[in-house]
């Protein structure tokens, strides 16, 4: 191959790479047959390229897509059908420099067909067919050569996982739930809530839970991850095996690959037995890695190729054992940040992120700390054998506007301290019990909470508040009007005469 043909070649490879990348960040299964069947028409210049994704038990065609340039309305029935069918039942690729006089079809099959020369290639998984990739060049164009097919059977290899993935998750987006039960169906799993985004979550869950497909859970520490991850499981076809979970910021990198691979009986000092790696504990369920942010680079590798391969090797071992499981990944920073900081792999990254799931922090749900918190509240009240039935107003109203920085957890440590301090005989948490590092942010909520009093009037009730509200805007904004007006969402001019108007000044405490 001459020089020029090498830079277009490796030139064409590159874009295969991009292509993955983009492939990688879609879950539109529409979107990325369209895709491909673009970029398979781009690489070897052809007229036409035409998808057919089958079910691999039936051969019954699921979905095809047709992108042309130049063919024309071509009898692309009578095209597809027979040289997809070939190929299918062939189990290999097809190079056809002249369709009209190829001996593999009967004879005046394709006469009314513009179409000359054809490629048509097999998607495949793990050695099974899950599609047909088929191009066309009319009788205009130069005839399709083996480096085209060369190039195409590459093109395949990339896109097929992509195609298989998206085709599994397009398959089990049904009818959601309605919102009640499928709230009821995960508050068993202790996934508590109302609010939207919190039911938008559910409904992800749901539709992951259906397809076996691999998951990335993106959100910050204490905010469900692993809870998530069993519901998924639970939820999924492989229920009835194990769930197994490793926190890859919990073990120290020298252990680390044992842990997921194994060892065999002296691989090194102090492997006194041979020991199975969680990898294949976990064959045929679920394994959760949590904090995958933290995994070393050097295992970031090692588990690149258990998830093109499906293959493990134990340390110490030259055998390798299949191990058919699925990975749910978390962690509590961007991946993507890390890919363009260098610490973490692209090529990993993207065999993660078939699935992503963004996990919404406590603060993007607030509406949920008062059923949170009172759900942990009922726990923690039977578990320590107190009387206690119900928050007073004021400490829910508290809990829902502090920021609560470490999510769920931080709430439910919270509760359960406050169940602690509780005196046996109390039946409502209320401020007299709130640790004393918490006392002076209720204060200062305290000083602007509004205080209505019944026997006022709603007009009256309603100035105090505007009061109150004004003057915490104000100090938390170091008296800047023009600053506070915009908080308040009001002109400069409407602050200012409802400080003259309310008495409201900078001397006041």
């Amino acid at each position: 191959m001459s020089d020029d043909n090498n830079k277009i070649y490796t030139a064409k490879l590159e874009s295969l790479i991009d292509l993955a990348q983009i492939l990688g960040q879609q879950n539109d299964y529409e979107e990325v047959l369209r895709l491909v069947a673009e970029k398979a028409s781009n690489l070897v210049n052809s007229d036409a390229s035409l998808i057919m994704m089958i079910n691999p038990k039936t051969w019954n065609t699921i979905k095809t897509i047709y992108n042309k340039r130049n063919v024309g309305d071509v009898k692309n029935n009578v095209v597809h059908t027979n040289i997809s069918g070939w190929v299918i039942l062939n189990d290999t690729s097809l190079l056809s420099p002249d369709i009209q006089s190829d001996s593999r079809f009967r004879t005046k099959l394709f006469d009314k067909v513009k179409a000359k020369s054809a490629i048509c290639v097999p998607f495949r998984v793990e050695k099974i067919i899950i599609g047909t990739l088929l191009l066309l060049n009319n009788s205009g164009n130069c005839s399709f050569t083996e480096y085209d097919l060369s190039l195409i059977e590459k093109f395949s290899a990339v896109v097929s996982p992509f195609l298989h993935s998206t085709q599994s998750i397009a398959q089990y987006f049904i009818t959601p739930l309605p919102q009640e039960a499928l709230l009821k169906k995960y508050e068993a799993h202790g996934l508590l809530g109302k609010s939207k985004k919190f039911i938008q979550l559910l409904q992800t869950i749901e539709s992951a839970a259906r397809c076996d497909v691999r998951v990335l859970l993106d959100g910050q520490s204490g905010t469900g991850k692993e809870l998530i991850a069993k519901a998924i499981h639970q939820y999924s076809y492989r229920n009835h095996q194990k769930f197994v979970a490793i926190d890859c910021g919990a073990i120290p990198a020298n252990l680390i690959e044992s842990e997921l691979f194994g060892h065999i009986k002296g691989a090194f000092t102090g492997a006194n037995f041979s020991r199975k790696g969680l990898l294949e504990e976990a064959n045929g369920g679920t394994f959760f890695m949590d904090e995958i942010n933290n995994l070393p680079m050097e295992l970031q590798a090692k588990l690149l190729r258990f998830l093109q391969e499906n293959e493990i090797r134990p340390i110490g071992s030259n055998e390798t054992c299949k191990v058919d499981v699925r990975i749910i990944a978390a962690s509590s920073v961007s991946l993507k940040q890390l890919v363009e900081e260098q610490k973490f792999r692209e090529d990993l990254f993207y065999r993660l992120y078939v699935y992503p799931i963004s996990v919404p922090s406590l603060n993007e749900r607030c509406e949920d700390i008062p059923l949170l918190a009172s759900y942990f509240l009922k726990k923690y009240s039977v578990e320590q054998k107190k009387k206690i039935e119900m928050f007073h107003e004021e400490i829910l109203d508290f809990l829902k506007n502090h920021s609560w920085s470490g999510n769920i957890r931080e709430l439910e440590n919270f509760v359960e301290r406050l169940v602690t301090l509780a005196p046996p005989e109390m039946k409502v948490i209320d401020a007299s019990i709130l640790p004393t590092d918490f006392r002076e942010e209720w204060q200062k909520v305290e000083a602007i909470s509004p205080k209505y009093d019944t026997s006022n009037s709603l007009e009256e009730n309603l100035l105090d508040y505007e009061i109150k509200l004004i003057r915490k805007v104000l100090i938390e904004c170091k008296w800047n009007q023009s600053k506070a007006a915009r908080r308040l969402n009001i002109s400069e001019h409407t602050i200012r005469y409802k400080m003259n108007k309310l008495g409201i000044t900078k001397s006041e405490k």
